[in-house]
């Protein structure tokens, strides 16, 4: 009984082991990479699979996900013979796990030393100064040479990026200063481009104003000229229009004695403001003859009509 016991055990161990090495479940996103007797057999994708117990072995096991790779900070020299420290980071994914399990005995630790390689030799095209804005030509410079190294190997290098550039402490020390110098350089231009603004905007502005001024005179000169030229045409219209009512009275009846009798009031007016202007006055006999003189004002406006 213990000897059957014994073989039933056995027996229930080499099955477990069997169904062990038959039964696969691979997971999603992933590839298995079988050998059948020492040869390439297939590749298994996600989900259940059924091998030949002792027969095919499931000898690589591959991640579809995209990975990264960190790269270590290394030393590049620039093209000006300055060393920066420069590290960054790749992002890679399976493709052929095929070619993955047979081209290279260690792909990501050969990209990481291809990476390294690459890098320092695009650093090494440009000047220190350039090193910065050049990130982005650099890590597609990095991208393109992986990519044509790495497809022999069923990796897909998908992209690179710089992570940090680091020159030693006397050339930040430098390029500090060089900022620093050319933000001021700055300031000084803008200041005085500012005062050249002002300058010229005054300038504008007076010039402005005096244009403005001699408009402004000069209307003035034409307004005053119009005004006075309408004044005297007024007072000359009146006068005219004066003189021709005179002409219409005296043609009327009882107009010439109108005439008399304002000339006579006239003559007495004057004749009186000039006794008062005067202490001591010496005058014709006949001046204060008021008739002779409403005489000859008579014959005056009668020689007029």
């Amino acid at each position: 009984m213990e000897g059957g016991l014994i073989v039933i055990v056995l027996l229930a161990i080499l099955t477990l082991i069997i169904l062990f090495k038959t039964a696969i479940v691979v997971p999603q996103q992933s590839a298995f990479v079988v050998e059948r007797l020492g040869r390439f057999a297939g590749v298994l994708h996600a989900g259940f699979h059924i091998l030949v117990p002792f027969i095919d072995v499931v000898r690589y096991r591959h991640s579809l996900k995209e990975m990264a790779l960190d790269i270590p900070a290394q030393i590049c020299i620039t093209r000006d013979n300055v060393q920066v420290q420069v590290d960054g980071v790749l992002y890679l994914k399976v493709l052929n796990p095929e070619r993955t399990s047979y081209g290279i005995t260690d792909y990501m630790f050969a990209i990481s030393q291809l990476a390294q390689t690459t890098l320092r030799s695009e650093v090494g095209k440009i000047d220190l100064d350039r090193t910065f804005e050049e990130r982005t030509n650099i890590n597609i410079s990095v991208v393109a040479e992986l990519d044509k190294a790495t497809e022999p190997w069923g990796v897909k290098v998908l992209r690179y990026e710089v992570k940090s550039i680091t020159p030693p402490a006397d050339i930040l020390a430098a390029m500090e200063k060089q900022m620093r110098a050319e933000r001021e350089k700055r300031a000084v231009i803008l200041t005085s481009e500012g005062q050249r603004d002002a300058a010229i905007n005054s300038a504008e502005g007076e010039k402005q104003q005096v244009i403005k001024a001699s408009e402004a005179r000069r209307q003035q000169q034409i307004n005053e000229a119009e005004g006075q030229a309408s004044a005297i045409l007024a007072v000359a219209t009146a006068n005219a229009e004066g003189i021709k009512r005179v002409a219409e009275a005296t043609r009327a009846p009882g107009g010439a004695e109108a005439i008399q009798l304002k000339v006579a009031e006239q003559y007495i007016a004057e004749f009186g403001k000039v006794i008062n202007s005067a202490d001591t006055i010496i005058l014709p006999s006949n001046l204060s003859d008021v008739a002779s003189m409403i005489t000859t004002a008579m014959n005056v406006i009668k020689q007029s009509k």
